[in-house]
């Protein structure tokens, strides 16, 4: 991990490194990116910290629109995370993804940066209507590894343990991680840089929720469906009128800041 009292941290990504899921738009979100951050500053007193995430990003607008900007800011360490949004298009092209996280590792790391990224879970275990992706996921997976080993990126490898398809680590819309999540993924990269502190109890399965009465398959059924009326639906109906969640959103902390460790 880079050392010293003048550590720049800088998150790019998709709405999951803004922090969607960890807090709203009312409060402030936080996200697993804020959460490395403040690990970081708690090890590394002077850590400033920039998130040029923005919600609804392909990998393609990830990089057209944050790397110029992350690199101006010369930082010591970077975390890319995107592709999330791609999966889930109908032309999804796994090497295309692949390619845009590989010219930002490769634009990063040639700056002696030190750069991050994750894997991502099996959809197919979170949604059960998603399962037909569960192919592109481990494609893109595996071609994440990849690219990352040929630019000496680490891998914080969250898409190969069970218990991040746990439901309690995801949000009512099962799209973003909910704030247990949120620590988690910022557990996973801590332990994957060599935080001090940091150790692998984020792969840990969760407790065993409390018992409920069996439910039939009608039930299940039902919740599926109401699922898709409250989230799918509205997700689709903004794809088919060219709409995006980040629309008119911006970078929520372009700048680096000064990060207050939390008590």
């Amino acid at each position: 991990m880079p050392s010293g009292d003048h550590l720049r941290y800088v998150a790019l990504g998709d709405s999951m490194t803004e922090g969607v899921g960890d807090g709203d738009d009312a409060v402030g979100l936080r996200g697993w990116a804020d959460r490395l951050a403040e690990h970081l500053a708690a090890a590394e007193p002077g850590l400033r910290y920039a998130n040029l995430a923005v919600r609804g990003r392909l990998a393609g607008q990830v990089r057209a629109e944050q790397l110029a900007p992350a690199l101006a800011l010369r930082p010591g360490l970077a975390t890319v995370v995107a592709g999330v949004n791609d999966l889930l298009r109908p032309r999804f092209d796994a090497g295309e993804v692949a390619g845009h996280l590989e010219e930002m590792f490769a634009a990063l790391t040639a700056t002696g940066a030190r750069v991050v990224t994750l894997t991502f879970p099996d959809v197919g275990r979170i949604v059960p209507l998603a399962r037909p992706l569960r192919s592109r996921v481990f494609d893109l997976n595996t071609r994440i590894r990849a690219a990352a080993a040929r630019h000496g990126v680490t891998v914080a490898d969250t898409g190969g343990h069970a218990v991040c398809t746990d439901p309690r680590l995801w949000s009512e819309d099962r799209l973003h991680a909910s704030p247990l999540g949120h620590e988690r993924i910022a557990a996973a990269v801590a332990h994957a840089i060599g935080l001090p502190g940091s150790d692998d109890r984020w792969t840990l399965p969760l407790p065993p929720p409390h018992p409920r009465a069996a439910t039939s398959p009608w039930h299940a059924a039902g919740a599926e469906l109401r699922w898709a009326a409250a989230f799918l639906g509205p997700w689709l109906g903004r794809r088919l009128r060219g709409r995006s969640s980040g629309d008119a959103r911006t970078a929520k902390r372009p700048d680096l800041l000064l990060v207050t460790p939390r008590p």
